[in-house]
């Protein structure tokens, strides 16, 4: 078990996420990446960043979709373990379940945003991070489009993850080409 390892089991220990979660779950350790770049600056309210290979494709898919008339809004990219430990623990303390937050947050060390490669989607108009989004045509055009810079749906409806259906999580899985 390395330093990474032994971070994420404290974490999950302080917490209180039960002990098999990657084995429940079927997701897998989340390493942080190396370096991270600055995307969208002038289209988003806030800082985002992705690992560069992610960051370039993710470039490559916005003006794709603006080509075709689908404005995308960054909600999310990149999160540090211990700002998703931060979720967990706010949500914890307005006494939310850890069993109903592990639905909707995979655990600190297994999101995908830990990565660098994971965004979260929105466009103006629909309430962010909601179902909503299966409703609109840029999903639909991410759906049809997607896949050609490498992006992913993370958790379609009924995943094996345990995690809810989540139409606006889109990852850049490299070998996806």
């Amino acid at each position: 078990m390395d330093e990474y390892d032994r971070r994420i089991a404290q974490l999950h220990e302080a917490l209180g996420i039960p002990a098999g979660y990657a084995e429940h779950t079927g997701l897998v350790l989340q390493r942080e990446p190396e370096s991270l770049v600055e995307v969208s600056p002038a289209r988003a309210q806030r800082r985002h960043h992705l690992e560069p290979g992610a960051a370039a494709r993710w470039a490559q898919l916005e003006v794709a979709a603006e080509r075709d008339g689908i404005e995308l809004k960054l909600v999310s990219a990149y999160r540090s373990v211990d700002y998703q430990a931060g979720l967990v623990r706010r949500k914890l303390e307005r006494g939310e379940s850890i069993e109903t937050i592990l639905r909707v947050n995979a655990a600190p060390g297994f999101s995908e945003h830990h990565t660098g490669r994971a965004v979260d989607l929105g466009v103006a108009g629909c309430e962010p991070l909601t179902e909503a989004f299966e409703d609109t045509e840029a999903f639909r055009w991410l759906c049809a489009h997607a896949r050609d810079w490498g992006f992913r749906m993370s958790y379609p409806r009924d995943n094996p993850h345990g995690i809810v259906y989540e139409p606006w999580h889109w990852a850049f899985v490299p070998h996806a080409d």
